[in-house]
């Protein structure tokens, strides 16, 4: 089974796709990671087409069975949390009208099934995305990174 997992973000969405084993032991294979950069000038609604575009792009190229995202978490500043929403919205959209299962996780859940601490640094649960994919480093940036992370824990977890 192929897993899309996304971290997302008006500015920077990170994803990656995960094919989960087939009997065989590990936690699967990285099949591709990286980010999606949306140009911060741009109007929100021109940002979002382009997510929009670039989450069907991949869900095309890959086919994944399954989309994992990572939910939105609270932040003080609530202009910040309701973009973020349009955005996981936008992601969302795209998997629904693509007949994927979708699966919703709480950053300190993501972290709890990679790095074993819901607590965990960006660093750490880089380094163990490199560790439990058998990766010579760890994804880069960091997003790519957590996106492969919300991959993994919809493996993990199912």
């Amino acid at each position: 089974m192929k897993v899309l997992g996304i971290d997302p973000g008006t500015a920077v969405t990170g994803y990656g796709v995960v094919e989960a084993p087939n009997g065989t032991p590990g936690f699967g294979r990285l099949i591709e990671c990286g980010v999606i950069r949306l140009p911060q000038r741009s109007p929100l609604q021109r940002r979002l087409a382009d997510l929009y575009d670039e989450i069907i792009t991949l869900i095309k190229r890959h086919r994944p069975a399954a989309l994992a995202l990572e939910d939105a978490f609270y932040h003080k500043n609530v202009r910040t949390t309701l973009v973020l929403g349009h955005a996981r919205g936008v992601v969302l959209l795209a998997a629904h009208q693509h007949h994927l299962v979708i699966a919703h996780y709480p950053p300190a859940t993501v972290k709890k099934a990679v790095a074993g601490a819901g607590g965990a640094p960006k660093a750490q649960v880089a380094a163990m995305v490199a560790r439990l994919l058998r990766l010579k480093e760890a994804p880069r940036p960091s997003d790519a990174a957590d996106g492969v992370a919300v991959a993994l824990t919809h493996i993990i977890r199912t």
